[in-house]
Order: structure tokens, then C-alpha cells, then sequence
């Protein structure tokens, strides 16, 4: 992997999961307890960008494993709009943020816990504003950020959210896969999915396939790759995209499909079947028998906990995001029009 600072940082995030959970065991079974004891209607998040990627990974995990439905509270509801629900008293609200500085989430949080919302904040920076208002503040510990396309912070808000949920639910096998993630993780850095470069260096645009835990995951890196790449890709449900986005995909088209590892792999194998069919460059990772007809398959840890496949899935897609960035003359730590912090309101 070619050393700009996001190949750099994003390296280094196995290392720094590894470490997030050790330093937040004690604080996150507190949280759980507290929220068990809550026991809410239901639970709701705040995000922006690649963090609102982490908060639709936390409504799968809370909706999945904790049983609690989980809604998308827009910023601007409450920054704008100031129509943050009274039903909000004492429900969580999942602040995620990398700075914890953006205007429209730290009015939208202090709307919200106006109307008696628990607000937790998962955020890098544990001294930021959006931490202050916080009841319950989980550090996600991914250290100095610099280069504009977020990595290793995402990767560890991912862990961060999948320990909160676990101690919340007391999944036994959720909190015993975490005891893995470091080594899964290391694994994926190393694994190479740069042999997909040469099929999306001149693409003009793709789709990114998920579905259950790698949903958010296709989110993120559709989103990376209009960021470091310039490159229009879409992210689609493996099971919604039949519903009027395979009338895009024809003879040289672009396909990523980042199959899930649980029940959610349903169907897959006969939808890349149907892209190959029509000629599409298909390339996949996942089980080998539900990717097999990929025109590629990637390098990817199977047999892991689907949750932690899912996030092992972008933390081996920034290598390649990477280097796809630098094949396309572009500089992947400082993309045209963007900054590290975004601020609206």
C-alpha cells in the first residue's frame, strides 16, 4: 500500500481497536447496564457522513441484537427546525462524530436532550463540545486524524458501536468475537484488493452491493470512492437493487458486491450471476460459493462473526481505495472541495 497519510492511518487502526477495547470495557458495561435497565422504546441516531455509515452499522446491530428499533434522527430537525419529539424523553440518542464539532449535530444533540433524550456521544475527540453535553460519552480512541478521507476513526467507531451493543444486549457471541478483533482486523490490512485497480481505474461510475452488516459498509465505501477517487459509485441493497438499478448494469460495468456473512447472503450468488451474464466486471468478496460467479474475488476472513466480516470488509477496501486514488492521478489525503470538519448547521 502505497505510504500517502491515509494508507498510514488507516494501517493503524487494528492496533488501535485492539486497545479501545481494553480501555473501554469498564465504561461500556456501564453503559450497557444503564441502558438495560432504561430499557427504551426504541433508540435513534445522529450522524453526518461516514459517521452516519456507523450509525446505519449501529441501527442493524441495535435492531439485530439488542431487539431495539432505531431510527435516523436528521440533524436538521433539531438544528434547523428545532421539532425535536417530547417522545424523545429518556431515549438514547447515538451521537457519532470524529471532531464532535459540527454545529448542526451539537444543536440537534442539545435539542434533543432538551426534550429529556439520553444523548450518547461516540465520538474521537472526547473533550469536544458534542462530548460536553453528553450524558454518556464513549471514546472511540482512534488518536490524530489528518487526512480529510476518515479511516481508522471509522473502523474503531464501528468497533466502538458493536462493544456498546453487545454489553447492551449481552450477546454472548458478540462479546466473545471481540475478543478477536485485533488479530481479524490485522488480517484484513494485509490482505491485497488492489488487483481490482486495473477494472476501476477509468470507470466513470459503479455499484457497491451490501446487505445487513455490510450495508453500511457498501455505504462507506461508495462514499470513499467519490471522495479519494472522483469516481460515482452508488451503494444498493443486494435485495433492493433489483427494484430499478439493474437496468444500469450492462456489458463493462462496474460492480462491488460486499457479501455478508449471515442469513443476509440470501440471493447473492444468483444476482452476481445475472451482473456476469450481462458482461459487468463483477468483483466481490465474501463466502466462496455465494461469490463464485465474480469475475474477481478478493482476499476476505470468512470465517469470523459476520459482524466483525463486515468491518474487516473496509478495513481491507481502503488499501484498495488507496491505491485506485493514486492510479487515477488524485491525492487521496486531501480530496478537492472537503475538509476534516464539515460545518453546517
Amino acid at each position: 500500500m502505497d505510504q500517502t497519510q491515509m494508507a498510514r492511518e488507516a494501517r493503524e487502526a487494528p492496533a488501535l481497536c485492539a486497545q479501545q477495547l481494553r480501555l473501554n470495557a469498564d465504561l461500556v458495561r456501564d453503559a450497557g447496564r444503564q441502558l438495560r435497565d432504561l430499557a427504551p422504546p426504541f433508540a435513534a441516531t445522529l450522524a453526518r457522513g461516514s459517521s452516519d455509515q456507523a450509525a446505519a452499522f449501529a441501527k442493524f446491530l441495535l435492531e439485530t441484537h439488542a431487539k431495539v428499533p432505531t431510527l435516523s434522527h436528521a440533524p436538521s430537525i433539531g438544528s434547523l427546525y428545532h421539532a425535536t419529539s417530547a417522545n424523545f424523553r429518556n431515549v438514547p440518542l447515538i451521537a457519532i462524530s470524529q471532531s464532535g464539532r459540527s454545529p448542526d449535530l451539537i444543536a440537534a444533540a442539545k435539542d434533543a436532550r432538551e426534550q429529556g433524550a439520553i444523548v450518547i456521544a461516540v465520538v474521537n475527540d472526547a473533550v469536544s463540545p458534542l462530548a460536553e453535553l453528553a450524558q454518556i460519552v464513549i471514546p472511540v480512541h482512534a488518536g490524530p486524524e489528518t487526512s480529510v478521507a476518515a479511516t481508522k476513526s471509522f473502523v474503531c467507531t464501528l468497533v466502538a458501536l458493536t462493544h456498546l451493543v453487545a454489553e447492551w444486549s449481552q450477546d454472548e457471541a458478540l462479546l466473545a468475537a471481540l475478543e478477536s478483533t485485533g488479530e481479524v482486523l490485522e488480517t484484513a490490512a494485509i490482505a491485497d484488493w488492489t488487483d481490482a485497480v486495473t477494472l476501476l481505474q477509468d470507470a466513470s461510475e459503479m455499484l457497491v452491493l451490501g446487505r445487513g452488516p455490510t450495508l453500511p459498509i457498501a455505504g462507506e465505501a461508495a462514499l470513499k470512492l467519490k471522495e479519494t477517487s472522483s469516481l460515482h459509485a452508488e451503494a444498493f441493497s443486494i435485495a433492493e437493487v433489483a427494484h430499478g438499478p439493474m437496468t444500469l448494469v450492462g456489458e463493462g460495468s462496474a460492480v462491488l458486491a460486499l457479501a455478508p456473512l449471515d442469513v443476509a447472503r440470501t440471493g447473492l450468488r444468483d444476482r452476481l450471476a445475472d451482473f456476469a451474464a450481462r458482461g459487468a466486471h463483477v468483483i466481490a468478496a465474501g463466502n466462496a460459493e455465494d461469490v463464485a460467479p465474480a469475475g474477481l474475488v478478493l482476499p476476505s476472513r470468512t470465517d469470523v462473526h459476520p459482524v466483525l466480516g463486515a468491518i474487516a470488509q473496509i478495513q481491507s477496501f481502503y488499501g484498495l481505495a488507496n491505491a485506485l486514488s493514486l492510479a487515477r492521478g488524485r491525492n487521496p489525503d486531501s480530496p478537492p472541495h472537503l475538509n476534516k470538519v464539515t460545518r453546517t448547521l
